[in-house]
C-alpha cells in the first residue's frame, strides 16, 4: 500500500483525519523502551511494568509509548534531492533520495561497479518527476566507507532490505545498471515481496553468463586510476556511440566518485565472481523490463535474451548502442522506463 507522505511540515495539517497508510511491521523491545523511558523521564508502569501493566483498568500487558512510536516515524521529506549518510548495523552507507509527489511506489537505483550513485543521475533526470528515487554508494565505492569484510550479493541486498526500514519505504521498484543487476536481481528474490517491479539494464547472470572479450575482461579487472580512464577506453571497454562520443562519456563520469583500485573495486569483483543467478531466475515473479545494446562489449547483448528467456515475466528491449548507452543517452531510455513502472508494458 502506498504511504501518503507530507512534502513538507507545512503539509501536515492537510492530512489530519486522512488515512497515512500501514508500514512495515517493526518490533519494539524491552531494550528499546527503558533507555527512552530515561531518556525522557516518563516511566509509565503500562510501558515499563508488565506486572503492575496487568492489573492496570485497559491493557493486560505492557504497550509501547505513544512518544516512542512518533520517534519511529519517517521525517518529512523535501521536493529536492537530499544526500546524507545512513547507518544500517555496523555500515554507513551515503543515500541520496530525490522525493516525488509520494504517490507512485519508490525507485531504488544499483549502479555499477566502482562508480558512486552520481553516475546514474542522467536517468534520475529523465525520468518522472513524481516518482521517488532513492540511491545508495555500496561499501567501499563513493562516500560509503569500506567494510570490515566483503560482502556477497545476499548479504548486500539484507543490507539495502534494512536501508529501506531505516528511510521508511515499504515496496519499491528496482532499478539496477550493470553490477548493480546482479544486486537488483538478488533483492528481487531474496525480499520478493519488497519488490513490486524490476528493471535490468547492460547487465547478466553472473559467473554463469555470456562473457567479455578477453582484452575487455583484462581492463575491467586491472586496478587503476580512472582520471580521463573511461574516455579514453570508451570505445574498446563500454562500446556503441561511446566510440565517437567521447566528450559524452567523460562527461558522465565528471561529478562521478569512481574507484577501480583499492579494497572496495575487489569486493565488488569477488561479490560477481561468486555468485550466480541462473538456479533462481525462474522464482523472479515480478514485471521485469530487461534492456541490452547490441554493440555491449562488457555485456554481450545474449546475457539479455538470456535474461528475457529465463525470467517467467519478462519483456525485453535490445537498443542501438553500447554498455553506458542508458545513461550518455538518458532522454531517449527514461520515457520507456517511465511507461514500465507505472503499469503499461513497453
Amino acid at each position: 500500500m502506498t504511504q501518503t507522505r507530507p512534502a513538507t511540515p507545512t503539509d501536515l495539517p492537510d492530512l489530519v483525519r486522512k488515512p497515512l497508510g500501514v508500514g512495515r511491521w517493526r518490533q519494539v523491545t524491552r531494550e528499546q523502551l527503558n533507555p527512552f523511558a530515561d531518556a525522557t523521564s516518563d516511566h509509565q508502569s503500562n510501558d515499563l511494568h508488565p506486572m503492575r501493566a496487568a492489573t492496570g483498568p485497559s491493557h493486560p500487558a505492557t504497550i509501547a509509548n505513544g512518544h516512542r512510536n512518533l520517534t519511529l516515524a519517517p521525517l518529512p521529506r523535501t521536493s529536492k534531492s537530499t544526500t546524507g549518510h545512513v547507518t544500517v548495523g555496523n555500515q554507513q552507507l551515503r543515500v541520496d533520495v530525490r522525493a516525488g509527489n509520494g504517490t507512485g511506489t519508490p525507485l531504488l537505483m544499483c549502479c555499477g561497479i566502482g562508480a558512486s550513485f552520481e553516475v546514474l543521475q542522467p536517468l534520475v533526470d529523465a525520468l518522472d518527476p513524481g516518482i521517488d528515487i532513492i540511491r545508495f554508494d555500496v561499501p567501499g565505492v563513493g562516500g560509503s566507507p569500506v567494510g570490515a569484510l566483503p560482502n556477497g550479493f545476499p548479504q548486500l541486498a539484507r543490507m539495502l532490505d534494512r536501508l529501506l526500514d531505516e528511510l521508511g519505504y515499504d515496496r519499491v521498484d528496482v532499478l539496477g545498471f550493470s553490477w548493480g543487476g546482479a544486486l537488483a536481481q538478488q533483492f528481487a528474490v531474496q525480499h520478493a515481496g519488497r519488490c513490486r517491479r524490476l528493471v535490468l539494464i547492460s547487465t547478466n547472470t553472473g559467473v554463469l553468463s555470456v562473457p567479455a572479450a578477453l582484452s575487455v575482461f583484462a581492463k575491467m579487472v586491472t586496478p587503476h586510476g580512472f582520471g580521463d580512464y573511461a574516455a579514453a577506453m570508451a570505445g574498446s571497454v563500454h562500446g556503441g556511440d561511446s566510440r565517437a562520443r567521447t566528450d559524452d562519456v567523460r562527461r558522465l563520469f565528471r561529478h562521478t566518485r569512481v574507484a577501480v583500485a583499492g579494497l572496495g573495486y575487489l569486493y565488488q569483483l569477488a561479490a560477481a565472481a561468486s555468485w550466480s543467478s541462473l538456479p533462481f531466475l525462474r522464482l523472479i515473479r515480478q514485471p521485469v523490463l530487461v534492456m541490452g545494446g547490441d554493440d555491449d562489449p562488457i555485456v554481450p547483448v545474449a546475457n539479455a535474451r538470456i535474461l528475457a528467456t529465463l525470467i517467467p515475466n519478462a519483456a525485453l528491449h535490445v537498443f542501438p548502442g553500447g554498455h553506458v548507452e542508458p545513461l550518455t543517452a538518458a532522454p531517449d531510455f527514461g520515457p520507456r522506463i517511465t511507461q514500465f513502472l507505472t503499469g503499461q508494458r513497453p
